[in-house]
């Protein structure tokens, strides 16, 4: 049976899941070994364009306005600043240059043309670009593909059962609608989700299932483990274990074998040795930079040290693309 499949069904996939960790880790770094550059980790930096004042109630976030949690409001950005950044993380490694704004769904209006102007700059600095800026149409989705968009990120952040008890202000069938329109437009999907809302071992099956069974299968897949905001209705949730990231990643490598899987938010309370075991379940991209949106974020330096340590390199930027056309020179 062919390891790339999207018709996975939930015992099978609760099977894997419930592996023992140490045979658990061996099947996925060998599948994550036969697909892909174990030693290649793609960097990618995350900005928030626009922060703070969201009117969704997403119980995990410090950037809802119904929350206080410290986090100003901030207009967008100018693009001067935005692409200075993005020079900055280039020049650090990164080659994927995420921008988020703080927004339920993006509007036809000037604040959407400045991002598709920002879009189109980081694009001329050979950067792969992704956006995450809430509920999107499909004229909307086309539009940023148009000015040059790689990727999108739209998280499902838990289960289906499980979404009603973490944000009310949106539905399940949004967040998959929205992910429809960005396949349709041409761009990539960068989509997974988040453990340590409360959920079960069941839920984060399902939520697995979700991804894994899409027509196609996202190409990033960011595993987050929560950060708990003071002030967030979640910010008494406990830590979540190393072990439950490790076993995640790894069940997501297995079902998604050539998929990105991301090792996102938590990683400031990881050491090097659990980062290290991450990668080696399957974890083959991160966010680099002292933030992601507004939370704390190992810095350039550290995710350098820790690169040399483990001896990881930086993937390159459009690397799927750039093989396909040298493979199409060559036929």
């Amino acid at each position: 049976m062919s390891d790339i499949r999207t018709n996975w069904s939930l015992p099978e996939i609760k099977n894997i899941y419930d592996t023992p960790l140490l045979e658990l880790i061996f099947n996925a770094a060998s599948l994550h070994r036969k697909y892909n550059d174990t030693a290649e980790v793609q960097v990618c930096t995350l900005l928030s364009i626009k922060t703070g004042g969201c009117s969704e109630d997403c119980a995990y976030c410090p950037q809802a306005a119904r929350y206080n949690t410290g986090v100003d409001v901030q207009a967008l950005m100018q693009k001067e600043d935005v692409l200075s950044y993005a020079q900055k993380a280039k020049d650090a490694g990164s080659t994927r240059f995420c921008m988020g704004a703080a927004w339920r769904e993006v509007r036809d209006n000037r604040d959407f043309d400045r991002v598709l102007d920002m879009v189109k700059g980081v694009n001329e600095m050979g950067m792969e670009v992704c956006c995450t800026l809430g509920m999107l149409t499909e004229y909307q989705a086309q539009k940023l593909a148009d000015a040059g968009l790689y990727a999108y990120n739209h998280n499902l952040d838990t289960s289906k059962e499980h979404y009603s008890e973490i944000i009310t202000t949106r539905t399940y069938n949004d967040r998959l609608e929205t992910l429809e329109n960005v396949r349709k437009a041409g761009v990539t999907v960068c989509c997974g989700g988040i453990i340590g809302l409360g959920e079960t071992h069941d839920d984060r099956i399902k939520m697995l299932h979700t991804l894994a069974t899409m027509p196609e299968h996202p190409e990033s897949v960011p595993i987050n483990a929560l950060v708990p905001i003071a002030g967030t209705p979640l910010e008494h949730n406990i830590k979540v274990d190393i072990w439950d990231m490790v076993r995640m990643i790894a069940t997501a490598r297995i079902l998604m074998p050539k998929t990105m899987v991301r090792l996102s938010a938590g990683r400031t309370d990881m050491s090097v040795a659990e980062q290290a075991l991450c990668f080696m379940a399957g974890a083959n991209s991160i966010f680099a930079g002292d933030k992601l949106l507004t939370t704390p974020n190992p810095s350039f330096d550290d995710d350098n040290a820790m690169f040399r340590l483990l001896g990881l390199n930086p993937r390159k930027a459009f690397k799927e693309e750039k093989q396909y056309l040298h493979e199409m020179t060559e036929a």
